[in-house]
């Protein structure tokens, strides 16, 4: 191998966290993969890796080594691409992870756009609410509602989605509105649980700059967006929600916003992608599409 592909090697062991599955997302032996690493760490004269039996991460120097080597795989893969792009035009295909209601709602109905504009290019689209593993599922970007936790990926923040407090008439016909948090305790909540963690959420709300919380109870627990709301238009309890999410049923008078005073901190949406992979021509065209329709169509709205 030459020296970009041994670094290119080494970037997708220090992501995948696994010679093996890095082997898997190179379609390479193993073997191969260990022997490039151990080359690189004979030329660069220091150890990069900690290997153990069940996980492969970097030293201190493969840090910095990591860091450093980014740019080098970028420009040599915009060189590379540089001139066929040009003389071809957008092909491939896209692997693109969006939220359920999100991708079903906004991105489904209008994704015939992007491909009548690029013929050539596939989408493979998944919808989900659940945290994806951009590296290990070969995904090329996903949109997501939270601060990006991961490390090792390129987060593009295209804007802050706000949240409100909602009940149905029924609900309140029968329960009467609460006016302050205080209050939640005569109520019942559809409890939302992180699909990730199962750690169920408690009620939020900013106040003077602080972010207080209180524990709710509620007899349904979802780990749905699109369950939450139907159990909410059901009558069994509050929820805390985008309001994006639910501003067409406020309109309809299907759904009552509640403590307007008392609403959760904004959360930032954002666009990831593994990195190196950001900097692809047809990922990047798509995620300039894909983060025009969203602020159009939800941020521009709230």
């Amino acid at each position: 191998m030459d020296r970009i592909e041994l670094l290119n090697v080494f970037c997708h062991v220090v992501e995948c966290g696994s010679f093996t599955r890095a082997a898997d997302r190179l379609t390479m032996p193993r073997s191969s993969v260990s022997l490039a690493i151990q080359e690189l760490e004979r030329i660069v004269g220091t150890r990069l890796l900690h290997r153990t039996t069940r996980k492969v991460s970097p030293t201190q120097d493969g840090l910095e080594c990591y860091e450093r080597c980014q740019p080098l795989i970028e420009e040599f893969d915009d060189l590379s691409n540089m001139f066929t792009a040009a003389q071809r035009g957008l092909s491939g295909r896209i692997r693109v992870d969006l939220p359920g209601r999100i991708g079903r709602l906004i991105v489904a109905p209008a994704i015939g756009e992007f491909l009548a504009q690029h013929p050539e290019i596939d989408i493979i689209m998944g919808v989900t609410d659940r945290s994806t593993d951009l590296i290990e599922e070969g995904v090329d970007c996903v949109l997501r509602v939270g601060t990006p936790e991961n490390s090792f990926l390129v987060a593009r923040q295209i804007g802050e989605v706000k949240l409100t407090n909602v009940a149905s008439p029924d609900y309140l016909a029968r329960h009467g509105t609460p006016c302050i948090p205080a209050d939640l305790s005569d109520h019942s909540m559809v409890l939302f649980a992180s699909p990730n963690t199962g750690r169920v959420e408690h009620f939020e709300w900013v106040a003077s700059g602080q972010l207080y919380t209180q524990p709710v109870r509620g007899r349904l627990t979802v780990n749905n967006a699109e369950a939450m709301i139907a159990a909410c238009h059901a009558g069994l309890g509050i929820i805390q929600i985008p309001a994006y999410d639910i501003q067409d049923s406020i309109a309809r008078g299907e759904l009552v916003e509640i403590m307007p005073e008392f609403r959760a901190d904004s959360m930032p949406m954002n666009l990831l992608f593994p990195r190196r992979r950001e900097r692809t021509r047809r990922v990047l065209i798509f995620a300039d599409w894909l983060e025009s329709l969203v602020r159009r169509e939800i941020l521009s709205t709230q």
